[in-house]
Order: C-alpha cells, then sequence, then structure tokens
C-alpha cells in the first residue's frame, strides 16, 4: 500500500496551528500544559516549540514555580506583534481599517471617505488598499474583509446590501486575481460577533449571540466558537422582527420592525422631534423626556430578545448598543425581556450590556486568525 509523503508534513502543520491557537488564548504557557491540553506527546509539543523559536514566533520567560518537587516548567508565549492580520470595514461611503496583532491589538487603523454606489470601481479601490497593506505590512497572514447585507462567505457573493444598494455581486473574485494573501470576506455584524464573545471570555461549547445596534441593526449566533449563517445567510437578523405591528416603516418595506423602532436614526429622530419644546423647560423635563424615550427603546428590545432567547436559547446576549449609558434603557430590556419569556430560559441567560463598542474590523482581522488556525484542523 503506498502512502502519502505529505501525510506527516501536513499532521505536523496542523499541530503546529493547534498550538498557535492555545498559546493565543492562554498567552503563557508551557511545553508540559500544552501537551496535557492538545493530548499531544512531549515530543511533538518540543519538536513544534522549537520550530517556532526558530521563527522568531515565540519566546521563552524562564522557569515558572510549580508546586510539586521536580524539573521546573519553562514559560513560554507568544510574539503577537509577528503574527498580524488585517481587517477592512466598507460602510455606506466609507472603509475604515485596522491591522491587529495575534491577540486582537490595534497596531494601525485608517477611516476613509470615498463613493460606494458603483461595485466594480470601489472593488478596485479595495484591491489597491489591499495591495498596500500587504506591502507596509509584512507579517500579514491575511485580509478579513467585510460588507453590510446578506453575504455567502464561502462564495464571497452579496446578495443584497441595502446600505451600499448593491445586489448580485461578485466580492471575491476580482480581488483574488490581484492579492495574494488568503482573503475571507465577511458580513460586517458576524465579524464584530467573533470578537464580542473572544473579549467577553466566554466558552466556545455554548451558544451566544450578539446583537449590533447603529445606524441598522444586526446579529450573529456563534455556534461552536463559529458563526451560524443560516440556509440563506439571514440567520441573526433580528433588526427585522417585527415588535410592534402597524409601526414605522422600515428600510425593508415592512412596518413595525425592530430597526425602524431603535437604531441610531430612530431613537435620535424621536428625541429631536421631542426636543424643541423643552427649551424653555427645566433639565429635569429634559432628562424625563431621555428616559421615557430609553424606556421605549428598552421595552422594544426586550420583547426582540425574548424571541431569540426562546428560539436559540443561547447562553448569553451580547447587546452592542450606544444606549448602553444609559441605565433606564438597560433596566427596561431586562424587564421586558424576562417577562416575556419562560422563566427559566431567562435564568439561563445572561444579558451583557458592553460600555465600549465593538468594531468590526477588529473582528475581520480576527476571523481571519481564526481561519489560519482551523484550515487544517
Amino acid at each position: 500500500m503506498k502512502t502519502n509523503g505529505k501525510g506527516p508534513a501536513l499532521l505536523r502543520l496542523n499541530n503546529q496551528k493547534r498550538v498557535m491557537a492555545r498559546l493565543r488564548k492562554q498567552r503563557v504557557t508551557s511545553r508540559q500544559e500544552l501537551a496535557e491540553a492538545l493530548a499531544l506527546s512531549k515530543n511533538t509539543v518540543s519538536l513544534i516549540i522549537d520550530d517556532l523559536l526558530e521563527q522568531a514566533l515565540i519566546e521563552e520567560l524562564g522557569p515558572v514555580s510549580v508546586a510539586a518537587a521536580g524539573r521546573p516548567k519553562i514559560g513560554i508565549r507568544l510574539r503577537p506583534e509577528k503574527l498580524q492580520s488585517a481587517g477592512v470595514m466598507v460602510e455606506r461611503n466609507v472603509i475604515h481599517w485596522r491591522v491587529c496583532d495575534y491577540f486582537s491589538q490595534v497596531l494601525a487603523e485608517q477611516t476613509l471617505r470615498t463613493d460606494t454606489s458603483n461595485p466594480t470601481r470601489l472593488l478596485a479601490e479595495l484591491a489597491t488598499l489591499c495591495r498596500q497593506l500587504t506591502e507596509r505590512y509584512p507579517h500579514l497572514l491575511g485580509i478579513g474583509l467585510g460588507f453590510p447585507g446578506i453575504v455567502d462567505p464561502r462564495r464571497g457573493w452579496m446578495h443584497i446590501s441595502l446600505p451600499l444598494e448593491w445586489q448580485d455581486v461578485d466580492l471575491l473574485t476580482s480581488l483574488r486575481r490581484q492579492i495574494q494573501l488568503p482573503i475571507r470576506i465577511m458580513n460586517n455584524v458576524k465579524a464584530a460577533a467573533l470578537l464580542a464573545v473572544a473579549q467577553c471570555g466566554l466558552p466556545t461549547e455554548s451558544g451566544h449571540f450578539y446583537l449590533r445596534i447603529s445606524e441598522g441593526i444586526g446579529g450573529a449566533l456563534i455556534q461552536q466558537g463559529d458563526v451560524f449563517t443560516g440556509h440563506s445567510w439571514t440567520a441573526g437578523e433580528a433588526g427585522h422582527l417585527i415588535v410592534q405591528p402597524g409601526g414605522p416603516r422600515c428600510s425593508c418595506g415592512r412596518r413595525g420592525c425592530l430597526e425602524a423602532l431603535i437604531s441610531q436614526p430612530a431613537v435620535n429622530q424621536q428625541l429631536a422631534q421631542r426636543q424643541p419644546g423643552l427649551n424653555w423647560q427645566s433639565r429635569d423635563s429634559a432628562a424625563r423626556v431621555v428616559d421615557e424615550v430609553m424606556t421605549q427603546a428598552g421595552g422594544f428590545l426586550g420583547a426582540a430578545l425574548s424571541q431569540i432567547m426562546l428560539l436559540l436559547n443561547p447562553a448569553t446576549i451580547i447587546i452592542d448598543c450606544p444606549w448602553n449609558v444609559s441605565e433606564t434603557f438597560c433596566k427596561a430590556v431586562r424587564k421586558t425581556a424576562q417577562s416575556n419569556t419562560l422563566a427559566f430560559t431567562a435564568a439561563h441567560t445572561q444579558l451583557h450590556f458592553p460600555e465600549s463598542r465593538i468594531d468590526p474590523a477588529n473582528g475581520l482581522a480576527l476571523a481571519v486568525i481564526e481561519e489560519s488556525e482551523q484550515r487544517l484542523l
């Protein structure tokens, strides 16, 4: 029986990626701990570590204290600046990019104003930008590109984007012809979800739902550490759950969608409509109006989250929202979500309200790293 000579080399590379993934998550560890955690022999781990040391991708920290008698463990850690990735986020008339190290720390970023109305012209502009990033940052593992809308990440195809007013656009083919590095195409919100789960330190074996409220509203379910896109790549589109039948018209054409009620433009419009008459009134009156708007917005979101709890049963829901600074908003979300779902389900679902917003460009850069680690797993 003939054997494939590439087999051992692929197995070695696969094991190296597993070691890299563990080092990224643990930050500081040892050969012995790696061998035990990954169920690899100490000899296999030592060979991988020696190779990574030779490439200057990791460094030894010296002996670490151990409780038991015996040979002390030698601490090792990654040199994250030696392994970098880039995330390029496209929004309406904006390109925002970040270069991050292996620990998702931002090394450089820039926001560019541009015309996004013509897909062909914008893709050419993105290709030029990616080539510039490749030349400027030689340690890049790959580049993640994110877009708003319904995106097939495997095919690299944009089905429809209401913010960009694009439909049926091949995002990947022309970029692959011009860029040598690996490219990952994603929806912006789904990329941000990966970063949100990682930053919260949530266990990958559980399911977690991420909801992003900005110009629009999107969401994503992270299951087993990966994005669940659904059959038509629309899983997680919580912005189009109807929470007020007959309510204001949404960009999708229907009425009463969550997005039409609590997106940034929707809430800002509600505040603007109610504020003019308060110019002559007391500051307390103005604060009361803000609280009323926040209470209403939190109630709408809580109603939507109760549906997500029952249908998806995630362990955690992360709410990435500009209104998180309002205690009134957060209380209304919790109260309505709990009162509109089963008590048992609510008790087993944690709601997170991060103070800092998640940058999808960072999530795109992380997606590149995770794909690199998983490519042979």
